[in-house]
Order: C-alpha cells, then structure tokens, then sequence
C-alpha cells in the first residue's frame, strides 16, 4: 500500500473526543499490518480503530452479513432481500418495504475488495480511501463548510433506515461525496449500542481528503458573523454593499 503522505496536522487543532480513523480498501493483503484478532461488525471495526487498534479484516472476520455484502465479499439470502428480514426486525411494516431498501443501497462489486485496513489517524502508515471524523455539532459545521467553501458544493447526508455502513463506507468510496449522518438514527448501530447519540459522522472520500485539509488551513473557522460583534459586521456589510442605508 502507498504510505501516508498527506500532512493531517491541521485536524489537531479540533481536539477531537474520538480520534479520526483511516480505512483502506485492498485486493491484495496489507503488508505490515496485522489481522483483527476477533471477528465483528463492520462498524464495531470502525469502533474498534477508534480505541487506537491499527488492523486488516477479510471476510472471514465478519459477523454482520450487510458489512461483508456491501463490500462485495459475499451475497445475501433471500430472507435479507425479500424485505422478510427488515419487516421481522421491525424495521419497515412489511416485506415489500424491505425489499425496497435494496433499490437504494451501495454495494462494491465482487472480487474488488477483499481486505479492509484501519488505522486511527496518529497510527496512518497508508493514503486511507476514507476519511471519519466523529465531531461535535460545531466541529461538524466547521468542517462541513470547508468542504464548500471554496466550490459552494452542496452538504450531503443520504442514509437509509438500515444497512447504513452502505451510506458510511461505501457511498462516498464510490460517488466522491462527503457523507455525514447523526450518530442514533441507524438500526443496526443503534441496537448494538454502538456511539453515543448527536454526534457527526462525517466519511470523507480519498479525492476530497487533500483539499478538505487544506481548505480548513486557511478557512476562518469562526466567521465575523459568529463574534460577539456579529450583528454590527453583518450591519456594515449590508451597508457596504448598498444593501442598507446608514442609520
């Protein structure tokens, strides 16, 4: 795997509670790092690394058949698919609404992934295919104006009532968007209890790493407007632009 050479420095200044976590999706096994220990869920691995693990998983150390799915490292049986599973789970009312789910989920192909790397950020040996930050609500917005503050992109959050490690890991992998969901709204992390609820999630794909990174270095991260003299600045400037007459 290519090493890390992408300078992260800028991200201390937010003093994140959970550290950032890079993953990388690979065909071949990764060198020098070594395999989990235990079999989990896909997104108990991304909790996993959070806690400072550094650690590949193949498909053998799965143990929710959605992670290994939308990684393309397995298919699903019918009970999944025809909706039966979602509507026992309790959560669609019936199985045509759960075999819709399907319609919307992001899955890589078969054969294209067959290990999965993670590393917390001050452990990163490897250029990570995502990025994640769990933040605050003010971290989050920080960041997330960043990522449209020098091309005024729209802030995306697509998420589906389950299977959201399709939203987390893959569609940003695949489309190039940010993605972000609030910590509590995903099934299947929600009954495993796996993140305290309100936070960020933000999955940052490879092409956007870079120029997230350095936008944040020359972004004000509190605008004018934010200050304590922030009603007066908006003031000025709607007179300034010939908004607003002089009182």
């Amino acid at each position: 795997m290519a090493k890390a050479t992408i300078d992260y420095s800028i991200l201390d200044k937010f003093n994140f509670e959970t550290p950032p976590v890079g993953i990388k999706f690979t065909v071949q096994r990764p060198a020098g790092i070594a395999r989990i220990k235990e079999k989990m869920t896909l997104c108990e691995m991304l909790k996993h690394a959070q806690t400072g693990n550094v650690f590949h998983a193949e498909m053998a150390d799965h143990t929710c058949d959605a992670g290994a799915y939308v990684l393309g490292q397995q298919d699903l049986e019918k009970p999944y698919t025809n909706g039966e599973y979602g509507a026992g789970l309790q959560v669609f009312d019936s199985p045509r609404s759960g075999a819709r789910l399907y319609q919307h989920i992001y899955k890589i192909d078969k054969g294209i992934i067959n290990y999965v790397a993670f590393a917390p950020l001050d452990k990163l040996t490897f250029e990570p295919d995502l990025l994640f930050i769990m933040a605050s609500t003010t971290q989050a917005e920080i960041i997330l104006r960043a990522s449209s503050y020098k091309t005024g992109d729209m802030w995306l959050s697509k998420y589906t009532a389950a299977m959201g490690c399709s939203w987390l890991f893959i569609y940003p992998y695949l489309s190039g968007e940010i993605n972000h969901i609030t910590t509590g709204l995903g099934f299947g992390m929600r009954r495993r209890r796996m993140f305290p609820e309100g936070l960020h999630m933000i999955s940052v794909p490879f092409d956007k790493i870079k120029p997230l990174l350095d936008t944040l270095a020359v972004m004000p991260w509190v605008p004018e407007p934010y200050k304590e003299n922030g009603l007066e600045y908006v003031k000025n400037l709607r007179i300034r632009l010939g908004l607003e007459e002089p009182s």
